[in-house]
């Protein structure tokens, strides 16, 4: 990945200009990091397919005084962009792709990618059980995770008369927030959230309650400041932003940039999603690949991401090597009570042409 900074940093350099913009609906990604895929590959450049926030420079440079590989990465901001850039022609670009548990599913389904050969692989038997044997992969042929988390809300309790529980809290304040929340640039999380505030899955395929999740968005679209994966992040920190939906990830780090900053799963359930590593089929350099997902897979490298990055890991030793604070933070490793009420995203077959329809409507 060509970033000059970390995530941390790039936040701390950029709240000033993106103040001037706050509320605007366009996003931000890493600096020096790369929205559109790459056409050109080379033998000692690995090339991934990532979201924002997954690497540092710390980490590049560590693989490659390791390997002699150079890392160069492009960012999407949600699985539904990576896998319509990738059928548009920009699969023979990347070695590394970092998709989400049901779009491996998909992409598995659809022929894109390799089946893992376990034997080049390192550190596998360190996962926690849950992920050695996961069922969106089942033997975990085709994919190894990276990381893992809960999907919810951020908010400051000091500007809001009161606190958010549950999704329905965007409606009964739809006055007061006006223009100042957000939510992902996700088909899947926002619906999905939507039908579980109604009582449905968030896998729901009858097309009745897909509508009416629909009908409550479209409700609720005037109100809505933007649809971002990223943008909202220093809106949130100075304080232009009252509530945003979020990644328990990013919720993380940015509450460091905020002690004031709380992070909730609704009591009505919410995502509980997987990020991980594969390797397409057209992936031009496979060798590389394998060293990158054996370096991430590496206790120490996993550890030092998760107190660097602020993402929860797979991996059991990883885990174990963090300091007792980490441990027990319950917006990085949640309570058994928040996964017990919490839903895996899984494909939902020919009913995602009606999501999608949905989706397109909503965010026109």
């Amino acid at each position: 990945m060509r970033v000059a900074q970390t995530r941390r940093q790039f936040l701390q350099t950029s709240v000033a200009a993106m103040v001037a913009s706050s509320l605007s609906s366009c996003g931000w990604t890493l600096a020096e990091v790369k929205t559109t895929p790459n056409t050109q590959v080379s033998s000692d450049t690995l090339y991934i397919y990532t979201w924002a926030g997954y690497t540092d420079q710390d980490l590049l440079n560590r693989f490659r005084e390791e390997t002699g590989l150079k890392v160069v990465a492009d960012v999407f901001d949600s699985n539904e962009a990576m896998l319509a850039r990738l059928q548009a022609g920009g699969a023979g670009a990347y070695s590394v792709i970092y998709p989400s548990e049901y779009m491996v599913q998909k992409m598995a389904a659809l022929g894109l990618l390799t089946e893992l050969d376990r034997s080049l692989l390192v550190g596998l038997e360190d996962l926690f059980p849950q992920f050695q044997d996961p069922g969106y992969d089942p033997g975990g042929r085709f994919s190894v995770p990276i990381s893992w988390g809960t999907t919810g809300l951020i908010f400051n309790p000091k500007t809001l008369k009161t606190s958010p529980q549950d999704w329905d809290y965007l409606w009964q304040n739809q006055e007061p927030l006006s223009k100042r929340f957000t939510l992902l640039n996700d088909v899947r999380e926002v619906m999905g959230a939507t039908l579980r505030m109604l009582g449905y899955s968030y896998n729901a395929t009858d097309p009745n309650q897909i509508r009416q999740a629909y009908e409550k968005l479209v409700a609720l679209r005037p109100a809505i400041a933007s649809f971002s994966t990223d943008s909202w992040r220093p809106q949130m920190i100075v304080g232009d932003l009252f509530v945003a939906m979020c990644y328990s990830s990013d919720a993380a780090e940015i509450m460091e940039e905020n002690e004031d900053l709380r992070y909730i799963t609704p009591d009505s359930g919410s995502s509980l999603w997987t990020d991980t590593m594969v390797i397409p089929k057209s992936a031009p350099n496979p060798d590389a690949a394998y060293k990158w997902i054996n370096f991430m897979l590496q206790p120490d490298i996993a550890a030092t991401l998760v107190e660097r990055l602020k993402f929860a890991t797979p991996s059991r030793l990883a885990y174990e090597r963090l300091p007792e604070f980490l441990r027990n933070d319950p917006t990085l490793f949640p309570p058994e009570s928040v996964i017990a009420r919490s839903e895996a995203i899984s494909p939902v077959g020919k009913a995602t042409e009606i999501y999608e329809r949905y989706w397109t409507q909503l965010t026109s």
